[in-house]
């Protein structure tokens, strides 16, 4: 039954606003300064900080490099050797980011044949390359920390150990031992030079980096400096790294990981000068002294070579480096009369929140409630039946 009497209140009942004027000064206070609130937010934040008035668009970027230096080393497996960007630079190009060798491990004429493996209390603790008898050795074994594939013979490794024998590129690597300090110390004064494309589809709106005010006579000479010449897009690797907080020298020992940011955020209600680029740095693999599995940043690659005679042979190199990653980011934003009338409408609407507060405060919280509860609700019975008003008070 109480079911049905309440379907039938939902079916039958009619409810319509109806206007009360409480002369109350903390109702009244708490009123306006709940509307003077809301018209802060819609004034201050939705439209002069978030800029709400204006269309806005993600940025479309196109990013290319050019890095220069050149550095000498002396050593007694290679002697004096100058290197270049063709030596350093792996690969020549990439998509957003570039990578500068900085340290490396060389195993020179390497060739097919028979040879011992490396100690595996030396490099692989994991796999049993150590032996004593040639039954410790099994033909054809193979893992994922192999340099060949075993023989099945046991011959000396050094003067104090034996290990398997492994058909490979002989003599095997050894990169226990790192460099260090780094093998191209140098690589701190190579320069990057960043050509950044940027578009707006939606405005139709384009400009690179390299601003209509620089010359070639100066971008011959700039080098980047967040204080004296913000908008060169030449950057000296070492500042780079040093912008991010991180010591160059002990990053380039084993690598890692440099964001090179650019953050086109644009008003194209104001000249077009106003839109340019602003640069920052961090470093993006993560540098924890308490986690020191795989740190840094390396790779393998090998030259290979042909004697006169058609034997091959080649030079493997364990290149460790600095990838330094461009990106690109940011919006730009436009007057636009729908999304100024979107927020317009939204910010009146808005308004009906001071109206509910106080309602509640006045209902529900203040010591006259049950008075003011009478006199904003009226009950009316249907007019058709004979009956006139119930449960009210006139107002």
């Amino acid at each position: 039954m109480v079911s049905c009497g309440a379907f039938r209140s939902f079916l039958f009942e009619y409810d319509t606003p109806r206007i009360v004027l409480i002369r109350s000064r903390k109702v009244g206070l708490i009123n306006r300064g709940v509307q003077l609130a809301i018209l802060a937010y819609v004034i201050g934040w939705v439209f002069l900080w978030e800029k709400g008035y204006q269309e806005t668009d993600s940025v479309v970027s196109s990013v290319t490099t050019k890095v220069k230096g050149v550095t000498l080393t002396n050593t007694s497996t290679l002697g004096p050797r100058i290197w270049d960007v063709a030596d350093y630079v792996i690969p020549p190009q990439e998509e957003n980011s570039v990578f500068v060798m900085t340290n490396v491990i060389l195993t020179l004429n390497q060739r097919q044949d028979r040879c011992p493996e490396v100690g595996s209390a030396l490099i692989l603790p994991y796999d049993q390359t150590e032996c004593n008898v040639k039954n410790n050795c099994v033909p054809g074994y193979v893992s994922t920390h192999s340099n060949g594939i075993q023989t099945g013979e046991c011959i000396p490794y050094n003067n104090s150990i034996k290990t398997c024998e492994v058909f490979a590129w002989c003599p095997v690597e050894d990169d226990y031992h790192i460099p260090k300090p780094a093998f191209l110390q140098e690589a701190e004064n190579f320069t990057i030079l960043v050509k950044n494309n940027i578009w707006y589809p939606k405005f139709n709106f384009s400009k690179r980096n390299i601003l209509p005010t620089i010359n070639s006579t100066y971008l011959k000479n700039c080098i980047y400096d967040s204080q004296t010449d913000p908008f060169c897009p030449i950057f000296r690797l070492g500042k780079i790294v040093e912008a991010a907080g991180q010591n160059f020298q002990e990053m380039a020992v084993e690598g890692g990981v440099m964001a090179l940011q650019i953050n086109w955020d644009c008003n194209l209600d104001r000249a077009a000068s106003h839109c340019v680029p602003k640069y920052s740095f961090r470093r993006l693999d993560n540098k924890d002294s308490a986690h020191t599995v795989s740190p840094g940043y390396n790779f393998r690659f090998a030259k290979y070579y042909k004697d006169t005679n058609g034997t091959e042979s080649r030079t493997l190199v364990k290149a460790y480096g600095i990838r330094f990653d461009i990106i690109v980011f940011g919006k730009a934003g436009k007057f636009d009369v729908i999304p100024t009338m979107i927020n317009i409408g939204s910010g009146l609407a808005l308004f009906g929140v001071a109206t509910v507060l106080c309602d509640v405060v006045v209902l529900y919280c203040m010591k006259k409630r049950y008075y003011y509860r009478e006199k904003k609700y009226k009950y009316v019975e249907d007019y058709e039946l004979g009956v006139n008003e119930t449960y009210g008070t006139d107002s």
